[in-house]
């Protein structure tokens, strides 16, 4: 009987799992809350739209923390045969694809606007007009101030998750602990000088489409940063437990993975928005 049970596969055969059904509820109840909230849709007379978007976001949050619980574990107790870990492989590499075509279509609605400012702007209710980019009355940021700084932040942590990465390979526990330290921080300190960047905006999200398009663009930039610094803690906390090996650290892989990508788009953000679509941009859009 035993070896009719017994694994004779490199595959991993998922036991039935809660975590989709779960997840997709909530997923559905969060989005018509944030429906019902942003319409001011009642029930029953009331405007219960924000419970149950943040009803479902718990959700969510929810079946996030149980469904990589339960990866982890099977990481840990050997389900992750190398069949498997190629597998992931495939999967976090079209992820990442799919990520940057997110980035893409950010970047052509930009780029769209500041060539083709007079077709953007005659369909918006505002004052700014001219036909140039940034549009006329709008006070951009100075590049070479805060967002050269956090371009030289966050190229710092991508040399300390490379650091971290170098030192798991070799067996250096100290160093893994290390680096991942430096770059968990160097992450929130990216946040942190975002939000004061934002908070010292001379421009809102509205009115125009310049603030439209920056916030966009960079603000999904700075959720990437979150969610990958969060990634990257969650990392650090499994180091502590005792995870990962020279040759099995799937999990610390795809976070590194994930982190030189955000480096790289914001490198993109940083000259395209930042630089080009300062002076730059406007002698380009007028010369266009």
């Amino acid at each position: 009987m035993a070896d009719a049970h017994a694994k004779n596969h490199d595959y991993h055969i998922l036991p039935p799992s809660p975590w989709p059904f779960i997840g997709s509820v909530s997923a559905f109840i969060c989005a018509v809350g944030a429906v019902m909230w942003m319409k001011k849709m009642p029930i029953g007379g009331l405007q219960a739209g924000s419970l149950l978007f943040f009803a479902g976001f718990i959700g969510v949050l929810y079946t996030m923390f149980g469904w990589w619980r339960d990866v982890v574990n099977e990481a840990e107790t050997g389900d992750h045969t190398r069949v498997v870990q190629m597998h992931h492989r495939y999967g976090m590499i079209m992820f990442i694809a799919s990520e940057v075509m997110f980035f893409v279509a950010w970047f052509w609605a930009y780029f769209d606007v500041a060539f083709f400012t007079n077709e953007a702007i005659q369909y918006q209710r505002t004052e700014l007009t001219g036909g140039q980019w940034p549009p006329k009355g709008i006070a951009v940021f100075n590049p070479w101030e805060l967002p050269l700084f956090n371009t030289l932040i966050l190229l710092t942590s991508g040399t300390t998750v490379t650091w971290a990465h170098h030192a798991i390979v070799h067996g250096d526990r100290q160093g893994l602990r290390q680096g991942l330290w430096l770059t968990v921080l160097l992450g929130a300190f990216f946040t942190l000088v975002q939000a004061y960047e934002y908070s010292h905006a001379a421009f809102k999200f509205s009115g125009h489409i310049y603030g439209a398009t920056f916030f966009m663009a960079t603000g999904f930039h700075g959720f990437h940063v979150l969610v990958g610094t969060i990634f990257l803690a969650v990392c650090l906390i499994r180091v502590y437990k005792g995870h990962f090996t020279p040759k099995q650290h799937l999990g610390f892989e795809f976070a590194a993975w994930y982190w030189h990508f955000v480096d790289v788009v914001w490198l993109f953000l940083f000259a395209a928005i930042y630089v080009w679509g300062s002076n730059w941009g406007a002698a380009a859009a007028a010369a266009h």
